[in-house]
């Protein structure tokens, strides 16, 4: 047991050793510091920031670490700049009995590679006491030795070197032994026993001896071996060895059971004198693991693996003893040779990955180390790049390599690369190594998202319902997660002054667009609008595309009629000269869809008639014609109902009555109280009236004048009614138009009709005879001699009569006042062209103040 002085003493001698320990700056760059072994886990031994003039977090930035060749222990490791020990150091199981005892590391820096060789000298410290290869010697000693004999003792192994190694033997007191103590030519100390007076068996037959072996360490340790001297008879012959140091070669790898060398040692006397044994008088632990020894034979053999990369020479001391006890020693050094077997290890000690697929040619991907154990030739190693990639290997500062880009990278093409990087060493044969790489790339945002269709088309019916889906569109975008994750949009635009998004929305996500209300055909046919593809990478890319939509018609309107007038706003009457024969015009009924295609193909159809005989209608072309030659029998009103009918599935329809009245003139119409109209319509009427005429009496007496001034100076006869049936205006229909004609309604009477929708008035237009066919001179209408016109102008009111005159200015003078009442109060001035062979008396036209002043 140490006492308490010594182990203070002992760490104290540890503090200073590491407080001295300093960095050394060499002439390339090195660092080297001095370690003692058995530190603490963790303990500071150097500041590489400082040396570096680098911040803790510039060597964080370029990624500074250490680096050891093998896959060994690391004892040291860099913790925020500073360089402590990792494991514990145990310098004799690192070095041996090496005199020196050094680790080299490598301190490797990034981004400029930088690399710097730091060396750790382990020192040694008196850890280890000497140990005799066996607790007790024994000697056999003949009585016959001469005083001052020596008699080589084995000798104490201490791992410690140096000053910690064996410094001393000493022999316990006694009465016949010396101890002497010599050193070999390497500066290691032995011992032998110096009988310093004779041997008597008789007196004493054994002799017992403590031998003590210390060394110089502080604090110092010590060992002890017991030597047990038996005394025999004479023997006065030494073993001698055929050499005196055995040098031998030993490949590595040798197999167990392999001979090293034999040893030979021979003894000039007789007997058990004469024979010789051998054992090993000095080994170290690790020696004694790999070799052993023949004791009859001196064969020393293979007992354990034998790795040059773990020591190349190994020193052995075997000792020849006699039978008598007498012994010599030699040494033995085996010098370990170096076999390629050791394949190169490729590590990698920095990788960027993932790459971004942007980066140019010539970028630092990674740094690769490349070590091989072997020694000379062996240890010469080629790195290379076997496929065809787009990377290279650049060699750089010792045994390092840079992985570097060769040419653009596209992740859309190639996402990940395998990069198996060969090193293969000089030796025979050459060994390799092989270590493949995974290296992703990281997407960028470089491709825009791209449509599937060049355009879009899609066909919608209309009033669709809200909601529906009209078509979708799909884009597809190769790059990566957000990069590539697509959203759709419609880009801002406007449908018949309408904003897109009032009629059309799309799914961002999956790109179905959808109607927001009804479509109607009858509005718009067809539309265009933009749908947005864009991706969500950063900034983000868009492409367009054009979706054309276009609508089908549904049989959704049902027939409008123009003409006649649809019951409920006014009635509309025909007149039907007496005359009419089988075939002949009487009406035509006139009506619009708003579809289009077989949606508005009309077909018209008598539904109810007062006589289903008499009239018939065209299928198509709506025209009413008699059926038949009209007869006195006939009644005279004739009233049908019309039925438009579409083309469309299902079909819609709109009816209409259309009133007829046969008769030839208005002397021979009743009064038509059953035709009234709806009473809003005459209350709204008599409003209009009334309003009109108070307006038209302030210019009453001006209007007399004028008309008394036209009637003095006008020598042209008037033609007034003569015994005409005076039918009020409210009981006549609105829209009503008369031809009348005496005898049958030839063809040659050709007239058209000209409406507007929605208009309550109407224009007949009389054309000449097509054929020279005329009704006979006394029915027909003279042609003045003043006027030689072919046509003549009336004003709305001219009531023509059979050319009697009027036989009072008063009669004159109502008639061109209400005449041109209605000119000045409804501004509506009507025309016919009459047929210039038409009879004197008869009706061209009948216009009712009601229908003229409702116009107004």
């Amino acid at each position: 047991m140490m006492k308490k002085s010594e182990v203070i003493f002992y760490f104290r001698a540890l503090f200073l050793i590491a407080c001295i320990a300093m960095s050394v700056r060499t002439c390339n760059g090195d660092l080297s510091y001095s370690v003692p072994e058995e530190m603490k886990k963790g303990t500071m031994f150097g500041n590489v920031a400082k040396y570096l003039g680098l911040s803790v977090k510039g060597l964080s930035d370029r990624k500074a670490r250490i680096d050891m060749e093998g896959n060994g222990k690391r004892f040291c490791d860099l913790q925020g700049g500073e360089l402590v020990t990792a494991e514990r150091i145990d310098r004799e199981e690192l070095c041996g009995s090496k005199p020196s005892c050094s680790l080299n590391y490598e301190l490797v820096l990034e981004n400029p590679l930088e690399s710097h060789r730091i060396t750790l000298q382990i020192e040694d410290i008196n850890d280890n006491p000497p140990r005799f290869p066996k607790s007790e010697i024994k000697l056999e000693i003949g009585e016959s030795a001469d005083k001052g004999a020596r008699f080589p003792l084995n000798e104490a192994h201490d791992s410690d070197v140096g000053q910690n190694g064996i410094q001393s033997y000493s022999l316990e007191k006694n009465e016949y032994f010396t101890l002497a103590v010599n050193s070999n030519s390497d500066g290691r100390k032995y011992s032998e026993l110096v009988l310093d007076k004779e041997l008597d068996r008789e007196q004493e037959q054994e002799v017992t001896l403590l031998l003590t072996a210390s060394d110089g360490g502080s604090p110092q340790r010590s060992g002890t071996a017991v030597i047990r001297v038996i005394v025999l008879d004479a023997n006065d012959n030494l073993p001698v060895f055929s050499e005196s140091i055995y040098k031998v070669s030993l490949p590595e790898n040798s197999p167990l059971g392999t001979v090293v060398v034999t040893v030979t040692a021979t003894d000039a006397d007789e007997g058990a004198n004469g024979e010789v044994t051998y054992e090993f008088s000095h080994i170290s632990d690790k020696a004694l693991r790999l070799f052993s020894i023949d004791e009859v034979t001196g064969e020393i053999k293979v007992i354990g693996p034998i790795d040059y990369e773990d020591k190349y020479e190994y020193e052995l001391r075997v000792l020849a003893k006699d039978g008598a006890g007498l012994a010599s020693n030699a040494k033995v050094d085996i010098e370990i040779t170096d076999v390629n077997d050791n394949a190169p290890v490729i590590s990698i000690k920095s990788l960027n990955a993932p790459i971004p697929e942007n980066v140019g040619p010539g970028t630092e991907v990674g740094i690769i180390n490349v070590q091989d154990k072997d020694t000379g030739g062996n240890r010469q190693v080629r790195c290379s790049i076997q496929q065809n990639v787009p990377f290279k290997l650049n060699p750089s500062i010792k045994n390092y390599y840079t992985l570097v880009t060769t040419a653009e990278l596209d992740r859309e093409l190639v996402g990940d690369y395998n990069i198996t990087i060969t090193a293969t060493d000089e030796g025979s044969p050459p060994l390799s190594s092989s270590k493949t790489i995974h290296l992703s790339v990281s997407d960028v945002n470089d491709n825009p998202p791209v449509f599937e269709e060049q355009s879009y088309s899609a066909y919608v019916t209309e009033n669709n319902k809200p909601g529906s889906s009209v078509c979708s569109v799909t884009a597809r975008d190769p790059d990566w997660r957000q990069n590539g994750t697509v959203f759709y949009s419609l880009l801002p635009s406007e449908v018949n002054g309408v904003p897109v998004s009032s009629y059309l929305s799309i799914n961002g996500d999956t790109g179905v667009i959808h109607a927001v209300r009804p479509f109607d055909y009858e509005q718009f046919r067809s539309f265009k609008v933009q749908v947005v593809a864009r991706d969500n990478g950063s900034p983000p890319l868009s492409s367009n595309v054009t979706v054309s939509v276009f609508l089908t018609d549904e049989n959704d309107n049902s027939p409008q009629i123009l003409y006649p007038t649809p019951e409920g706003n006014s009635f509309m009457t025909e007149m039907v000269p007496k005359a009419a024969l089988s075939g002949s015009l009487v009406s035509k009924v006139i009506a619009v869809d708003a579809d289009s295609g077989q949606n508005s193909w009309l077909s018209y159809q008598i539904v109810k008639s007062a006589d289903p005989g008499l009239f018939t209608i065209g299928l198509h072309s709506g025209e009413i014609r008699a059926q038949r030659d009209i007869s006195e029998s006939d009644s005279m009103k004739q009233n049908l109902v019309i039925s438009v009918k579409d083309n469309g599935q299902p079909s819609l329809s709109t009816t209409c009555a259309v009133y007829l009245l046969i008769s030839d003139n208005l002397a021979e119409v009743p009064e038509l109280k059953d035709m009234s109209y709806e009473e809003s319509n005459s209350k709204l009427t008599s409003y209009l009236i009334i309003a009109l005429v108070s307006v038209s009496t302030f210019f009453l007496t001006f209007i007399i004048l004028i008309v008394a001034i036209r009637v003095c100076h006008r020598r042209k006869p008037r033609l007034l009614f003569d015994g005409a049936v005076a039918i009020p205006s409210a009981y006549l229909p609105p829209n009503y138009a008369d031809v009348d004609g005496t005898g049958t309604l030839r063809s040659a009477y050709n007239y058209d009709a000209y409406m507007t929708t929605g208009s309550r008035t109407s224009d007949f237009k009389f054309v000449t005879s097509y054929n020279d066919n005329t009704l006979p001179s006394g029915t027909t209408l003279k042609r003045s001699p003043v006027d030689n016109s072919d046509c003549l102008n009336f004003t709305s009111l001219d009531f023509i009569e059979n050319g009697s005159k009027c036989s009072t200015l008063v009669n004159k003078l109502n008639l061109y006042l209400l005449e041109y009442f209605f000119i000045i109060v409804c501004f509506n001035i009507k025309m016919w062209c009459l047929s210039k062979d038409l009879g004197q008396g008869n009706i061209c036209a009948f216009l009712s103040i009601q229908t003229l002043c409702i116009t107004f």
